[in-house]
């Protein structure tokens, strides 16, 4: 049978029907949807392809067989759709924000490369107002903080869904609420390519397969390996069920054993990192965070991967078997809740043990351990939690932090739980769990405690003390409120639950942040290596002033007025647009008063801490006697007569029973003929003594001759002018070891204890030089200062 011939509808019906490009032609802004679900467009429906001289020929045939004349040549298409009008004649409520029947609109459609096409963007797309595109991240958890549209103008209800692009991590939903949502967004090292999409059921098109409400964020994370890890840990007694408290339900649901109990000890770390680098963020410092130890473990925080056995790199979680049965655990803990006990830190002397048998550390190893006491338990006789401690804090190699399992059946253990955790308003049921101060009266408040009040000790194991407000005074009772944009209803205060905002959540104190900013855990790749002198040093100088002075640079200065505990005044020497660190910084008494509320400058004594960028730190106990007379002395005789030496801030704390000052003003300050020609180093396992001779062999003693007979001698080079440029110390209650700098950038051997207290410089502010040594001496020399003129 001959081929039938196609009329030109037919022809067009068949082109239409049976020619598509990957890439779409259409040249519309906007149209009905028609019935096959595609947009009527303006133009041509003949695919590039059949325009011009390319056309197929077979099909060219077919159209000179039929009776219809031949077409005109189609109009060449344009590349890219034009954008919609944003006329401001059209109101909010008329406008057309739903583009029916686009398909691929809510997809990143390429051309061929990786360049996106040029496609009208939703006003309901998601706003992310935190994180720029191509921002740097350094964790696994990053907290997400947006807007749908215009919040001045509408208020829309909805869900927000984060996804990779790659896929590599499960989507998960984000309620948003009077057009704004939080999210959290699960970082892996490199590119992370997200999609967010936004639905509600008053907008066309959300619900579909293919939304069109949607925008794109990448985020760069690089973990900082060069920094030292936040190591968790578990800790049982050595015959615990590995249980914790929880209501039957929940145990029927999810379990309370040790498997899970991992999982949210794992999920609540990740909470703090991620609520840690925002804060960080907020105050300008950079989105640095601590970083956990982790191990190749089946994934434990989405479904999807409990689901699939998904393998990843998790945080680790240690699991330490104490040599301790239960009953002595919770004997322990009654002890320390005794009024009259004398061992008040009972169970975290025990955790300490049980740390540093598990983790043998080495001498000069630094370990910062947060550990979880699984074994806490809910006594209801005795209305008392028992076997469980809050404290932070430690010395030596070990810091630590302690904090019970009492509350863990409200953390949540992976994403899709944390909204859901941070809302649930069930009543916390004290027959079988806490009520933790009376101020966990539901699960969500519950889980704010528990995470909360576990950061809060880890603070302390970073070296934080209490503050006036933040997560240090317990404002971790609105932890919630970083995750969540609508609270629940509260037992604690007996208020209904509404919108919050970044205004009302929980924070660290910018004290808390400037401390994260300068310790080691807190490290990147790109910071500058870290300064191996650590030490800081004032000294008061001329014009009544204050030089504060530090090799790795001056961070920052506490001031505490008369009696006050808790800081709420201070100063920072941040480096801005690239400047480099301040080493020395000069005060007077009065700017520091200043600082102060008024009603409280005149008050004494006026308290200094400082601390440098290594983490070292100084504190001035009276900054008015520092920088008194008491400080300075006139000097007499030869060259010197008539100028002023000042003392430097003491090293050490010259209290060992019968000290007695020690002072010497070297001669070879005093007059032009005397040359320092050695120092001699008496001394055993402390500094017991140092003694400066000349080239005329006249001596002089600071301390006294003991340790190994006849000292150690160290040489100075007569013949190029050599003298004392400084003195590094070790010290703690009293001076366990000294080394001398000279003027050639020489270094003596440390004489002493070498390992002993910790490190100090004394370098004196540019223009002064040292011309004596200052301090105490009982058995040994237990406090040191140098005497520095201009």
């Amino acid at each position: 049978m001959a081929p039938s011939i196609f009329s030109f509808r037919q022809l067009r019906r068949k082109s239409r029907a049976s020619f598509r490009t990957e890439q779409s032609t259409d040249t519309s802004s906007d149209g009905g949807q028609s019935n096959n679900g595609t947009a009527p467009t303006s133009g041509s429906l003949t695919p590039p392809s059949l325009a011009g001289k390319q056309s197929d020929s077979n099909l060219s045939a077919s159209a000179r067989e039929g009776s219809t004349p031949p077409l005109p040549p189609p109009p060449i298409p344009q590349s890219t759709r034009p954008l919609p009008s944003s006329g401001s004649s059209t109101s909010l409520s008329t406008k057309r924000f739903s583009v029916g029947g686009m398909t691929g609109l809510g997809s990143p459609l390429t051309n061929g490369s990786s360049r996106m096409l040029s496609l009208p963007v939703s006003p309901y797309s998601p706003r992310i107002t935190n994180v720029a595109d191509n921002s740097w991240a350094y964790q696994k958890v990053l907290v997400i903080n947006g807007a749908i549209g215009d919040v001045a103008q509408q208020s829309l209800e909805g869900t927000v869904t984060v996804s990779r692009l790659d896929d590599a991590f499960p989507p998960i939903q984000w309620p948003a609420c009077e057009s704004h949502f939080k999210a959290l967004v699960y970082l892996m090292p490199g590119a992370n390519k997200l999609r967010f999409d936004f639905a509600s059921p008053k907008l066309a098109n959300s619900g579909s397969s293919n939304p069109i409400h949607s925008s794109y964020l990448t985020v760069h994370m690089v973990p900082p390996m060069g920094a030292p890890p936040l190591q968790l840990a578990i800790l049982l007694a050595k015959d615990s069920p590995g249980t914790f408290d929880a209501v039957p339900a929940r145990i029927e649901r999810e379990g309370n054993g040790l498997d899970t109990a991992i999982r949210k000890f794992r999920m609540a770390a990740y909470l703090w990192q991620g609520f840690t680098a925002e804060q960080m963020h907020r105050n300008r410092l950079g989105r640095r965070v601590f970083r956990f130890e982790e191990e190749w473990t089946q994934g434990t925080v989405n479904m999807r991967d409990r689901e699939f056995g998904q393998m990843r790199s998790e945080a680790r979680i240690h699991v330490i078997r104490s040599d301790k049965t239960l009953k002595e655990m919770r004997d322990l803990d009654h002890a320390q809740q005794n009024a009259k006990a004398k061992n008040r830190d009972a169970m975290y002397s025990f955790a300490m043990d049980a740390v540093r048998g598990y983790f043998q550390p080495k001498a000069g190893q630094n370990l910062y351990v947060s550990v979880l006491l699984l074994d806490a338990h809910w006594d209801k006789q005795a209305k008392m939690i028992t076997a469980h401690a809050a404290l932070g804090g430690g010395a030596g190699e070990v810091r630590l932090a302690v904090f019970g399992s009492h509350c863990m059946q409200s953390y949540p253990t992976c994403f899709e739980e944390v909204v859901p955790a941070f809302t649930d308003c069930t009543p916390t049921d004290t027959n079988y769990v806490a009520n933790d101060a009376n101020e966990s009266g539901s699960s969500w408040e519950a889980a704010n405690i528990g995470i909360g009040a576990h950061m809060h000790e880890t603070g302390h194991l970073l070296g934080l003390p209490h503050r006036e407000n933040g997560v240090m005074l317990r404002d971790y009772v609105r932890l919630n409120r970083t995750f969540v944009t609508r609270e629940a209803y509260s037992t604690r205060t007996k208020t209904k639950g509404e919108l919050v905002l970044e205004k009302d959540e929980c924070t660290w104190h910018r004290l808390d942040c400037l401390n994260f900013r300068i310790h080691p855990c807190f490290r990147l790749p790109n910071d500058a290596p870290s300064a191996p002198d650590e030490s800081i040093q004032a000294w008061p100088v001329e014009g009544g002033a204050l030089a504060i002075t530090a090799a790795s640079g001056v961070a920052y200065l506490e001031i505490y007025a008369e009696n006050e505990g808790l800081c709420k005044t201070w100063m920072e020497f941040l480096p801005e647009n690239g400047a480099p660190v301040q080493r020395q910084v000069t005060l007077t008494e009065q700017d520091i008063r200043n600082r102060l509320p008024e009603a409280k400058r005149k008050k004494e004594p006026i308290k200094v801490a400082i601390r440098s960028w290594a983490g070292g730190s100084l504190v001035i106990d009276d900054l008015r006697q520092l920088m008194s007379k008491g400080s300075s002395t006139k000097l007499s005789g030869g060259i010197l007569t008539g100028k002023t030496a000042y003392r430097s801030s003491k090293l050490g704390r010259g209290q060992m029973e019968g000290t007695q000052p020690h002072e010497v003003i070297f001669t070879s300050a005093q007059r032009q003929d005397r040359v320092m020609s050695r120092v001699v180093f008496y001394h055993g396992r402390a500094l017991d003594g140092m003694e400066f001779v000349y080239d005329d062999d006249s001596r002089q003693l600071f301390g006294k001759r003991g340790g190994k007979p006849g000292g150690d001698v160290f040489e100075m080079d007569v013949r190029r002018g050599e003298y004392i440029s400084g003195f590094t110390v070790r010290c703690g209650f009293w001076i366990d070891g000294i080394q001398i700098l000279t003027s050639l950038g020489r270094r003596s051997p440390v004489y002493g204890n070498a390992l002993g207290g910790s490190g100090c410089t004394l370098v004196p502010p540019r223009g002064y030089t040292i011309c004596g040594v200052s301090g105490s001496c009982a058995g040994w020399v237990d406090s040191f200062a140098v005497l520095i003129t201009k």
